[in-house]
């Protein structure tokens, strides 16, 4: 079977803390505008009929908290998984849970959508139409171009960018722009590729911020597929004010 009729699974990294956010509990597993922030993600992979199965990965010793959750969904309508892969950094977290994927039998060569549960705004729609595009995409390509295989939400810059002085203090240049794309997730790539990948950035020690960023640093060259303004990371008090209002508009 060829691997674009293979099936699609969304991967929820969950470990972090969001210290910069700050409060008492992690920022996923707070209370945004009614419910948990982790519980929109879910809903809007569940929503999506491209996606097979959810996988979340845990902190080790989650049990209360992955007891709550799955207590929201008694009748998960598809596959639904915790798993406690939590590492100490992110990138190490999707790596652990791609493993055990891998581990329970999950096929190599399907679909991997890694998402940020800190993004509460994804909604089916951006989902499916990322999945759309890197299907198209994979079927004009080569087959052994697995690295040019997989693409990501982004938003094109629409502000203008300056580079800073060496102190951060100052505008040194301006950038330009044209080039310049905002990075968001879902970010899609075959579950092996990906795990390859990660795990020759993080053994080689390289600076990754996201799973992009592993697969070009061997050469991959990703769709942008463009997202949208509301699927932005709520990371600072700020931006979590916002995302209330923005679900609570959506509600």
């Amino acid at each position: 079977m060829a691997r674009l009729t293979k099936p699609c699974h969304a991967v929820l990294p969950s470990a972090g803390m969001g210290v910069r956010l700050g409060g008492d509990q992690p920022k996923q597993f707070r209370h945004l505008a009614g419910k948990p922030m982790l519980l929109y993600a879910l809903d809007a992979f569940f929503a999506c009929p491209k996606v097979n199965s959810v996988w979340i990965g845990m902190s080790p010793g989650s049990n209360s908290l992955i007891h709550d959750l799955k207590s929201r969904y008694p009748h998960p309508v598809k596959r639904f998984e915790f798993l406690e892969t939590g590492g100490p950094t992110r990138q190490q977290t999707v790596l652990n849970t791609l493993a055990a994927m891998l581990d329970l039998g999950v096929d190599p060569q399907d679909w991997v959508l890694v998402h940020d549960a800190a993004r509460p705004g994804i909604t089916p729609e951006l989902i499916a139409r990322l999945i759309t595009l890197v299907k198209a995409q994979e079927q004009t390509e080569s087959h052994h171009q697995t690295l040019q295989s997989g693409g990501l939400l982004a938003m094109p810059v629409a502000d203008t960018m300056k580079e800073t002085t060496h102190d951060a203090m100052r505008a040194k240049t301006t950038i330009d722009r044209s080039h310049l794309w905002q990075a968001q997730t879902p970010q899609m790539f075959p579950l092996k590729v990906l795990h390859d990948a990660l795990s020759q950035a993080i053994e080689a020690g390289a600076n990754i911020t996201d799973e992009a960023s592993a697969i070009e640093r061997l050469g991959g060259q990703p769709l942008l597929v463009e997202g949208a303004t509301r699927n932005f990371k709520v990371t600072h008090p700020a931006d979590w004010e916002l995302m209330e209002l923005v679900l609570s508009e959506r509600r």
